[in-house]
């Protein structure tokens, strides 16, 4: 009964559908699990926006405690050992009161041993259980990571030099081993990297972390433990250990406080070893959904028109890195009903969504993009996701598919929204097929935010402002503080154009004109450019001019 009240608060709070309810409840009928649990593992709510509904249904604040700015000195109230028992942490004091973030905020008992400890009135919000023990963890074991780090290494070092030269390979299944990687993917995880690289050179192992698009240094691993880490981590993604001359991929979930993380493991042969990059997988992004995703409201809705339309093509583009498989992603779970057929293939299948039917690209079995949509069409879909327009034959097929009804969802690398329309001229297809079949582009970029905890005006470089034709505003940076790691950064977001077809840019297309005629004529139709987008966010202080002169 208390799980039926917790769906159809989900329901109300516009997360699920009635449909994925009744979906969810079948699938709990058959495991056991509680609602929440089962719901998180469809992919059908996070752990954040489940916390954030049930806290509202009480009638608690809910916060994201991993974007909240903390006084290291508060954590001194309460005993660490406390706090993670009880899974809450003190966010802030003010006048004789202190707010304390709870993963159980009912917990009363916990609130009045806060109030003793403190002796000041305890105000209470929810936050989720892994937001609430990561941040523990930053905060309380301040430096204890790379500590731990260290000692891993020196041990597993230790273990190297008793077992001898031969043998390093069979140290990959020893504990120290084991825990070390299994500490830096945390650690990682827990700096928000999107990646973590393991870099062999000519005498050591270097470790590094993306974080916001840009690596930063990390731990060093001494050369005599590198064919261990390295068989660690392929065991981990089943990869084959003896193979060294050939790339590999796999995958693999850890789990951090009862939390999954999916990772995707690549290797890749260089003169001094294998490197290994493991790319971080971040299920809360697809459902947070597109308004979360950093479009503009003019944007947005110009987005949603065109993922709305009951068929023809919708692309999206911009480098590799620039957020497309989320935009893709976000833009399929918008569409998403129980009423509706949707199959993607990809390469690879980063995120499993619920009721979408995915498939993965195995060149060497057959299945390409183009024989993989040939086949999809004798399916009955309605949507169908293509990973990438990578040659005229898939481009061909799915503009094909548009044409008999079904709406296309892929994505190209071109630098903005307008040169898409010569680069699928030149790939072959008639201007005509182009015209009649693609009803909007979407061309975007990822950039850095501004800590909004040290965010201050600054004045850019003149030279900068004539460049991008900026305007006379106030601009803004980050100073660097704790919550951003000294960088003036803390997230990112995206900067985009959204260009719609009508009837002067399909004529436009059919004459083969320029990329400069359409993006002029795009232009007279109300497109917002990226440059343009970019430089309205800078204003607002949400990025910086110079990440828009970086990205754009």
């Amino acid at each position: 009964m208390a799980d039926n009240r917790t769906g159809q608060q989900l329901i109300r709070a516009g997360l699920i559908s009635e449909d994925q309810l009744e979906f969810a409840l079948a699938e709990q009928a058959r495991g056991g699990d509680r609602l929440g649990v089962v719901m998180r593992r469809l992919n059908l709510v996070t752990e954040d926006a489940m916390t954030r509904v049930l806290a509202e249904a009480a009638g608690i604040e809910y916060i994201s405690l991993r974007l909240q700015s903390i006084d290291p000195t508060i954590i001194e109230s309460i005993p660490e050992q406390y706090a993670r028992d009880k899974k809450l942490f003190p966010v802030s004091s003010d006048e004789g009161s202190i707010t304390v973030a709870m993963a159980d905020p009912l917990d009363v008992g916990a609130v009045d041993d806060v109030g003793r400890m403190t002796a000041q009135f305890v105000k209470v919000v929810s936050s989720s259980e892994f937001d609430i023990l990561t941040t523990i963890d930053k905060y309380y074991g301040a430096g204890r990571e790379t500590e731990d780090i260290e000692n891993l290494i020196k041990e597993a070092t230790s273990q190297a030099d008793a077992a001898g030269s031969d043998t390093r390979e069979d140290l990959a299944m020893v504990a120290p081993v084991v825990k070390l990687i299994d500490t830096i993917i945390i650690d990682g995880v827990r700096k928000r990297a999107t990646d973590i690289h393991f870099e062999p050179e000519k005498n050591m192992m270097r470790i590094r972390f993306r974080v916001d698009g840009v690596l930063h240094q990390g731990p060093y691993i001494p050369k005599k433990l590198e064919r261990a880490v390295l068989s660690r981590i392929k065991i981990m993604g089943n990869l084959n250990i003896s193979e060294s001359r050939l790339p590999q991929d796999g995958k693999a979930t850890i789990e951090i406080y009862s939390k999954p993380i999916d990772l995707r493991i690549g290797t890749f042969p260089t003169i001094f070893g294998e490197n290994i990059v493991l790319r971080v997988l971040n299920k809360e992004q697809l459902t947070i959904g597109l308004e979360k995703l950093g479009f503009s409201e003019a944007n947005l809705e110009r987005l949603v028109e065109a993922i709305e339309h009951p068929n023809g093509i919708v692309l999206v583009t911009g480098p590799t890195g620039s957020g497309k498989t989320t935009t893709l992603y976000a833009a399929l779970l918008r569409i998403s009903t129980p009423e509706r057929k949707i199959i993607t293939l990809e390469d690879p299948v980063e995120y499993e969504l619920p009721l979408i039917r995915q498939s993965q690209i195995n060149v060497r079995a057959g299945l390409t993009y183009a024989a993989g949509l040939r086949a999809i069409l004798r399916q009955d879909p309605d949507t169908v996701l293509v990973g990438e327009m990578r040659d005229n034959e898939t481009v061909d097929t799915a503009i094909r598919a548009a044409l008999t009804g079904l709406l296309v969802f892929s994505t190209l690398h071109t630098n903005d929204a307008a040169s898409t329309v010569p680069r699928l001229l030149d790939m072959g297809v008639e201007p005509y097929l182009v015209a009649s079949s693609v009803v909007g582009i979407i061309a975007q970029r990822l950039v850095r935010q501004i800590c909004e905890f040290c965010r201050e005006p600054t004045e850019p470089d003149p030279r900068l402002l004539r460049r991008m034709s900026a305007p006379k505003a106030e601009f803004f940076k980050g100073a660097g503080c704790s919550n951003c790691e000294n960088t003036g950064y803390r997230g990112r977001t995206a900067v985009s154009e959204v260009m719609l077809m009508n009837e002067h840019i399909r004529k436009a297309i059919m004459d083969q004109a320029a990329a400069s005629e359409v993006h002029k004529l795009a232009r007279e139709e109300g497109m917002i450019t990226m440059q343009e987008d970019g430089l309205a966010q800078a204003r607002k202080g949400l990025t910086t001019i110079d990440e828009i002169a970086r990205s754009v």
